[in-house]
Parts: structure tokens; sequence; C-alpha cells
């Protein structure tokens, strides 16, 4: 039974049996997670959710005041996602840490939990969002759900279990509580709306609230993955496995993530980086360029919106995001925004879905880009995008990431990162933190 593995999982899992490999990561993640979040706090949906919650509690808002557990959750889950830069796993095909780093944050620092209890949480929380989305997909993702809305709130109630130390009746309600509130459909990601922004923000506030419900004694469905009418049968269709995959304690799904450094959807990614190491090699600029041809798999064919109208929907559109890239022989955030010469150059721009590059997915998520110039023709193909594990970013390339998202803050302040294990109380780690982050 699927439902108590993920149980006993969560609560077997000890900060002694995380690999070094692991906990680094996790603190990768937690780095990167805050540069997002900090930017992201200063967006349209950012603002939004800012000016509805109330001050008052004991959970960080990050960039702003503090509120409660469930508020700042919330508010963290949106600002981490609004940008199109929060981390990922391709197999699993969600963003985890939106979703689970939230909830654990919120719920250590209320209840004053360890920076090893945090960094426990975090891990959990990604093993059980990542296992689930792994084994849902790929046709949950076909019936149009987000998996970072629905395998995420799993995450996120993993976490906030972990991190309040429940016990084997408490962890499976707060499984059932958060199943039963899973949400989240693509057509929010797809229409260029910040609904999307809403799912991992969700996610994590109903993770949170499911494991406070459990511990008090609140029930959830025993069965909520594997039953008749439960998560797999309602929203995948797929066999309910007979158990959850025994996890390689030498490799956490944690080390299979990838970070971003492009703020538009991970499935235009590999084109970008394609079209980009051809402009910089042969020094072509915009002028040059007659035609380009993207052949590519399915699901990033399908991200072919040539008139984007907001800056959401531009973030989903393959011929205007590799529009940009010619522009600014980059693609950053501050690049993000539409105009004639992105529409006329998006014009150029051909993309062919390719069945030999879609049998590679999800293992792979290829693009070949072809540029017709004025004199040659030049072609790049590139399986995976620069972030996954197998092409990583390195630290010092997430802390150049979150300079330039965040300018004028004090890099010298992350370095208490580096030693957030040995902090015994997470409000205290937060409050100091907190000086250099409420600046924004």
């Amino acid at each position: 039974m699927i439902t108590p593995d993920l149980t006993n999982l969560i609560i077997s899992t000890g900060y002694h049996q995380l690999p070094g490999k692991a906990v680094d990561k996790a603190k990768l993640c937690f780095i990167d997670f805050l540069g997002v979040a900090l930017r992201g706090s200063q967006t349209r949906s950012g603002k939004s959710i800012k000016s509805i919650i109330k001050d008052g509690g004991d959970s960080t808002v990050i960039g702003s005041k503090k509120a409660s557990a469930l508020e700042a959750s919330l508010a963290n889950g949106i600002f981490a996602h609004s940008l199109d830069l929060d981390d990922g796993h391709r197999l699993a095909q969600l963003h985890p840490g939106a979703c689970v780093i939230p909830a654990a944050l919120a719920i250590c620092e209320t209840y004053q939990k360890s920076g090893k209890e945090f960094i426990k949480s975090m891990v959990v929380g990604y093993q059980v969002a990542i296992i689930l989305g792994i084994l849902m997909n790929p046709e949950h993702r076909r019936r149009g759900f987000h998996t970072t809305g629905t395998c995420g709130t799993f995450g996120a109630g993993a976490a906030a279990s972990k991190a309040l130390g429940l016990n084997e009746k408490q962890v499976t309600d707060a499984l059932g509580l958060a199943g039963t509130q899973a949400a989240g459909l693509l057509e929010s990601d797809h229409s260029g709306a910040m609904a999307k922004h809403l799912h991992p923000g969700k996610a994590a506030q109903s993770g949170v609230l499911s494991a406070l419900l459990a511990k008090e004694g609140f029930s959830g469905a025993q069965t909520i993955l594997e039953g008749d009418e439960g998560f797999f049968s309602a929203m995948s269709g797929v066999a309910v496995p007979n158990a959850v995959p025994t996890p390689d304690r030498e490799k956490f799904h944690i080390a299979d993530v990838y970070f971003k450094i492009y703020p538009v959807c991970r499935h235009i990614h590999s084109s970008v980086d394609a079209l980009l190491h051809i402009t910089k090699v042969e020094g072509l600029k915009k002028e040059d360029i007659r035609e380009i041809t993207v052949k590519t798999y399915r699901i990033a064919a399908e991200h072919n919106n040539y008139h984007p109208s907001t800056s959401e929907a531009l973030r989903q559109s393959l011929p205007a995001s590799l529009a940009i890239a010619v522009l600014n022989q980059d693609l950053k955030l501050d690049d993000i925004h539409l105009d004639q010469e992105i529409e006329d150059i998006s014009r150029k721009v051909f993309i062919e879905y390719d069945e030999v590059l879609d049998a590679l997915y999800p293992y792979k998520r290829p693009a070949q880009v072809i540029i017709k110039a004025k004199k040659k023709v030049f072609e790049k193909k590139l399986d995976l995008a620069r972030g996954e594990p197998e092409n990583p970013l390195k630290k010092e390339d997430i802390i150049r990431k979150f300079q330039d998202l965040n300018p004028e803050f004090d890099l010298e302040i992350l370095e208490m990162v580096d030693d957030l294990e040995s902090y015994d109380n997470m409000e205290k780690f937060m409050n100091t933190l907190n000086l250099e982050l409420n600046k924004f």
C-alpha cells in the first residue's frame, strides 16, 4: 500500500541518514528559493497577496512582515513561483521547492525547530512530491493537472508533518487531508493568468493546514492515494503501485532537482540554450537572422503562442522567448516585456514537432535549433538545458542569480546558510536573515 509506505518514509527518515550531497543540495535549494521569492514578492501577484494577509505571527513573509504559518506559506509559495525561476524535477514534472520550502519554513519558525529539522523536513518533502510526480505522470499532466499544485500539496504536507514530529496516525491523516485539497489545472498555466502562481502557494498552505489539523486529531482518508476514489484513480487512471520504490539513501531525489537561469517555462530552456550557443559562437545579430526553426518534443512544441498579451503568457511562449534572446543575447528577468520588435522577430520562428526527439522525453528535453542567416545555415542540438543535474549550476551560479535578481542585497548574509544545520532555532535564524530581506 502506497500511503503507509509514504507515511513510514516520512517518519523514519532521520537527519543522520541524509548524505552530505543531499544536505548541500537542500542548502542550495534554500538559497535559490530565497533569491527568487524575494524578487517575486515585488511582482503584481506578490503585491496582491501581501495586500490581503494580516500582520502578526511567527512566520516570515519573505521581504515583508511576519504572519501566521498559514498565510506566510501561501504568500511565499506565490512569490517563489511568480517569476518562473524556481527549481524543478523533470521526471516528476513539478516545481517542488516553491511548495515544500514555504511549508517547512513556516512550521519550523513557528515552532522554533532547529536547522537540522528544517533541512530534514525539506528533503522529506521533496522526496514525497517527486515520488508522486514520477508515479502519476505523464497521464496526470495529459489530463490537465499541474503537478506542482497537486503532488506539491503532498510534499508540503509531508514537510510540515515531519517538522511537527507527527506520529504514524497523524501523518497518515495529514496525507489524507493534503490529498483531498490537491489542485491545480494547466489551463491556468497556459492562459497567461497569474492563477498559475497560486498553485504552489495553495499547495504549501494546504500542506501546513493538513499537518496542523492532523496534530489536533482531525482525521483524513487513510487510503487517499490508492483508494477506489483516491488520488491515483481520480487524477491519473494509472495503476496504483504496490509499494513506493525504496529510496536510495545515498541519493535522495532532491539531488536530481534542476535550477533555472531563464525566467520562462522549463520546456523552452533547451531551445534558448541552443539558440544562444549559435548566436554567441557565430556572432550573429538580429539583422543577420532570416529564419529560426526549432525542432523539439511535443510539450515544448505546444508552447507556440505567437501573440502573448501578458508577461505570464510570454513566459510560456517559445517564439517570444527566442525573440528576446536574439535581441539581448541573453534572457533575463528585466528582458521580459512585450513590444513590436519582439513580435516581428517571433514571426521568423518556426516550430516543428519531432517524433524522434519526442521519444526521448521525459528523460531528455531535447531541442534542435536551425538558424538561416544571410550567407549560411547554423545548427545546434541539445538534449538537456543548463541547470540539470547532468549539467549543473554551481553554488557561485546560484549566488550570481540571487544578486542579479536582488542587486542591493548584501550577499555576505547568505553565508549563514552554509552553517544552517548548526542553528538550534529557525526563528532566530530567520530574524537575523530578515534584517536584510526586509530592506526591500
